[in-house]
């Protein structure tokens, strides 16, 4: 059990961060004072619509976007549901073919599984060990029936960036030339805040974006719209959010994801840095200080604040445990995924043997984490590491074979 006086550490913020104190003070005002509806044409209702232009304005301004082109939703979840069916439906008469990649966001990816099961076809890219698209692949699987290329920013488990920038060149180009119902929509729940997005830099049509992964609250985020794109929308009952989701707006967390987004604006440059240098201290001496470990994915392109790591004869949910107790949050992959038992579907996809893919753990850092903080978790690691290895029977199997005696032959996961 947690002893009396263990440390907290948090780090698993590509789940979730903890909500910034200027956010939840700017929210405050929004549930039990200006609590009018937003649709309302009186005093209190023109205060809360005040207060959701404003927010509006907050993100567009972090994105490099005008305001009317932000939609707010319930979250990345919603936003990526709207994205590509919204896009799949309005341009069904000129082709039923969708392109994403393997190691998408469950919410991309049960979303074109669902569209397959109606008629559409979909084209899975490959990531290679790097995790990362390669845009050949995608200027070879564009057709003509082609409506959607929707690829992740930021991979939530690897951190490992695409080169949206570079799709969004391509897709351009095949408008052009005459494809005009072919648009791009990349899911950066895990790029913003960490990194410079700039939609208009990108080329993207769409963005999904949630508040929650950047000190923001639960329950809302937004959907970037390029203007002049049209989508079908999802939600109906009324004409909120110009026609494109039904439903009163939830004035305090949209609030909130203005304040936060104005504040991972101005604080952009110096959160990057010191998240950096903080993660690249863990990334050298974890791989010095623990023997046959293997780093996860592109060292270099990748968001500043996640290491993903393979421990050798180590079950990973064994090791997440046991760091708990220990009073460190860390991950195994994707918190949508918990309580699967098959090794995740982006450590699969990036060519990782599944003994190797149920012993990755997932570091992932915010603005909030300290350097006497990893500093603890190299600490209490090793010896976490070294004793699960002793209960191992694969650990001992390796034993056997180095001492001269016949052993299964195991592969080690190699970066």
């Amino acid at each position: 059990m947690e002893g009396k006086g263990t440390k907290r550490i948090y780090l698993d913020n590509s789940a979730t961060t903890r909500v910034d104190d200027e956010v939840m003070q700017a929210m405050l005002p929004y549930f039990t004072e200006a609590y009018g509806n937003a649709s309302s044409l009186h005093h209190w209702g023109q205060r809360a619509k005040q207060a959701i232009e404003e927010a509006r304005q907050q993100v567009a301004l972090l994105l490099n976007a005008s305001p009317p082109e932000i939609t707010f939703l319930s979250g990345g979840t919603e936003a990526d549901n709207l994205a590509i069916k919204g896009i799949a439906e309005t341009h069904a008469e000129r082709g039923h073919h969708i392109i994403t990649s393997q190691i998408e966001h469950p919410a991309v990816l049960a979303t074109c599984g669902q569209l397959e099961k109606a008629g559409w076809r979909v084209t899975y890219l490959p990531v290679y060990r790097e995790g990362i698209v390669r845009i050949e692949d995608v200027r070879a699987a564009l057709g003509d029936d082609t409506v959607l290329v929707t690829i992740m920013h930021a991979n939530n488990e690897l951190g490992t960036l695409q080169p949206i920038k570079e799709i969004g060149a391509l897709v351009k180009e095949r408008r052009q030339a005459g494809q005009r119902h072919l648009h791009l929509h990349t899911d950066a729940v895990q790029s913003v805040g960490k990194i410079p997005v700039d939609v208009k830099d990108l080329g993207v049509d769409l963005l999904s974006l949630s508040a929650h992964k950047l000190h923001g609250p639960k329950g809302v985020g937004l959907l970037y719209v390029r203007r002049g794109v049209r989508l079908h929308s999802q939600m109906h009952g009324g004409h909120h959010e110009r026609d494109r989701r039904a439903g009163t707006e939830s004035v305090p967390l949209i609030v909130g994801l203005g304040q936060a987004a104005e504040l991972a604006r101005l604080q952009l440059a110096e959160r990057m840095n010191r998240i950096r240098e903080l993660r690249d201290y863990l990334d050298a001496e974890l791989l010095k200080r623990v023997p046959d470990v293997a780093r996860n994915g592109d060292p270099s392109r990748r968001v500043p604040n996640v290491a993903n790591f393979s421990f050798e004869h180590v079950e990973g949910e064994g090791l997440m445990i046991s760091l708990d107790l220990k009073g460190i949050a860390v991950s195994t992959g994707s918190a949508c995924s918990s309580g699967s038992t098959e090794p995740s579907h982006v450590l699969t996809a990036i060519g990782l043997p599944r003994d190797a893919g149920h012993g990755s753990l997932r570091f992932s850092l915010s603005k909030e984490t300290t350097k006497e903080e990893i500093d603890y978790v190299l600490e209490v690691l090793p010896p976490l590491v070294e004793k699960l290895r002793r209960m191992s029977p694969l650990a001992k199997q390796k034993q056997q074979s180095g001492s001269g005696k016949q052993a299964p032959e195991t592969v080690s996961a190699s970066s």
